[in-house]
């Protein structure tokens, strides 16, 4: 069963998706992230199998369930290269998911290290392995430059430590050109909270303001798995009190194919 299989068998009906995703396995890197934890959560809760990669097993083992039978933890770091990542990912996942990001430190290669090749080893391990549907969650900012935004303060902020928005950049276009089944997430300035509002979606190089729960950006990540309107596209998110409740078939159905 592969990941381009994920949608078409799920997103009929909601029975569908509580029967069928519970034979789905997907690989989460970066699971013991503030956001990748509750990727694992949701998708736990939704009924899927899930292979958590991270770095330091001691730690995942604190703060992931470790009494949940249908989630394997396993040790995963995206920058060790493709072949030792295809074999945490394995033969057995349906999709990848990832939710990885450098911890700002002295090493000024570290986004590169991390959001850069490391993402695209990850990409080179699901091609290794014919894993054909990949999520990146990203941020928005991204193409700044492009948008105009280089005196943006969120811009000039986040590219402070090793230049980090154009590392995830070059990661997304690695991806796009790839050929596989992607969806890239860029959420806006991510928040702990609970969250409060609703989702707005917009197309790339849209949004340059705003942020979001990582409860709403692990939801928005999950939902991809299982709705083909998401595919092959990059969307932008935040969360507004004043936004509409809408569907996330009609949310990702109102992106344009990129």
């Amino acid at each position: 069963m592969r990941g381009s299989e994920i949608t078409e068998e799920v997103s009929e009906t909601k029975e569908a998706v509580n029967v069928d995703t519970k034979k789905k396995t997907i690989f989460v890197a970066g699971a013991t992230g503030s956001t990748g934890k509750r990727v694992v959560e949701q998708l736990l809760s939704k009924g899927f199998s899930v292979k958590a990669g991270v770095r330091d097993l001691g730690k995942a083992k604190t703060l992931l369930s470790n009494d949940n039978p249908s989630l394997q933890i396993v040790q995963a770091d995206v920058t060790e290269g493709s072949a030792k990542l295809a074999e945490a990912i394995g033969e057995d996942s349906d999709a990848v998911i990832c939710a990885t990001g450098f911890r700002p430190g002295w090493d000024l290669f570290a986004p590169w290290k991390v959001d850069n090749f490391g993402t695209v080893n990850l990409v080179e391990a699901c091609r290794k392995l014919g894993v054909n549907r990949f999520i990146l969650i990203s941020s928005i900012l991204v193409n700044g430059a492009a948008m105009g935004q280089v005196f943006n303060p969120a811009y000039i902020f986040l590219n402070v430590f090793g230049l980090t928005l154009i590392a995830k950049l070059q990661a997304e276009q690695y991806i796009r050109k790839s050929g596989i089944n992607y969806t890239i997430i860029r959420p806006g300035g991510l928040r702990n909270d609970p969250p409060t509002g609703n989702v707005v979606m917009e197309p790339e190089d849209t949004l340059y303001e705003g942020s979001i729960s990582r409860d709403q950006v692990a939801e928005v990540a999950v939902e991809s798995l299982v709705h083909p309107e998401s595919c092959f596209k990059v969307v932008e998110i935040v969360s507004r009190t004043d936004a509409p409740k809408r569907s996330y078939k009609d949310l990702f159905g109102s992106i344009k194919l990129t």
